[in-house]
């Protein structure tokens, strides 16, 4: 192959997703902002989902409209409430005339024994983690049909495919969330639409810096060894993943490229449910 081809290739590869439409969930900050930012340097509008201040938001939005070309949009739905999650892709297909790619990637976590867990807090976990998955997915799912094209790809867990205590709606959520990914994929098969689940151990991001703080204030150790010997404590290769690993695999599972994978959980672990 010649320089010129193979720069043709690379060009190519920078822009797999080119004419695609994006909705990426929890997408303000994180892993979310990281498959967006992926997603629009691949070429593809993408529309942010997200908590946040109103004008960080704005300068967040728009500083990746401007370093990529591409149309970047917000839409602040409130994710607990189903009609509102059918809305945010509803409006988006309205604006950007499709909705090619759905990422579910919202999500909050709790941690207590089960005998002292909050019934609220059950509700609250299983309402964004599981239920908005499905409230999505479903509003999406018949357009993509019918184009015969759709990517849909779930941010699960490491804990969508093994337990740790204390955590009991989180596992049940991102366990029913890798089942949905399934049946979605059955589904969709037929019609060119994937469903596939990214399943995560410990990403880099300022929320996992807050914990590495706070442990070590709690439990008076240095930030080494709460990283070491709490938090990565399952991780063999003891290092955090980072958002830019999640958006490299959320670009390629959204590419023409992965058109036969599908019905999958994906770990990016570390080694962690290698054990």
């Amino acid at each position: 192959m010649n320089i010129a081809a193979k720069l043709d290739m690379n060009t190519k590869m920078q822009r797999l997703l080119a004419g695609k439409t994006a909705i990426v969930t929890g997408s303000t900050s994180g892993i979310g902002l990281g498959i967006a930012k992926a997603f629009a340097e691949a070429g593809a509008n993408v529309v942010l989902n997200g908590l946040g201040q109103a004008a960080e938001v704005e300068r967040t939005r728009q500083e990746l409209a401007d370093a990529t070309g591409v149309t970047v949009g917000y839409d602040a739905a409130d994710l607990m409430k189903p009609e509102d999650t059918a809305g945010l892709v509803h409006r988006a297909e309205k604006a950007l005339g499709k909705v090619d790619i759905l990422v579910n990637n919202a999500g909050i976590q709790y941690v207590a024994a089960i005998e002292e867990f909050p019934a609220a807090k059950w509700d609250a976990i299983l309402a964004l983690n599981l239920s908005a998955v499905f409230h999505a997915t479903k509003a999406a799912f018949a357009g993509m049909k019918e184009r015969r094209f759709g990517r849909i790809i779930n941010v699960a867990s490491a804990h969508g495919l093994v337990a740790s205590p204390f955590k009991s709606a989180y596992v049940a959520a991102k366990h029913g969330v890798v089942g949905l990914t399934k049946v979605a994929a059955l589904e969709g098969a037929e019609f060119n639409v994937t469903a596939n689940a990214i399943c995560p151990g410990y990403v880099w991001t300022p929320l996992v810096e807050k914990q590495i703080d706070d442990q070590a204030r709690t439990h008076m150790i240095p930030r080494e060894q709460v990283i070491r010997d709490v938090l990565l404590a399952q991780q063999p290769n003891k290092r955090f993943a980072t958002v830019e690993e999640m958006g490299a695999l959320a670009v390629f599972l959204a590419s023409d490229m992965a058109a036969s994978i599908t019905g999958t959980a994906l770990p990016v672990d570390g080694g962690w449910t290698a054990h």
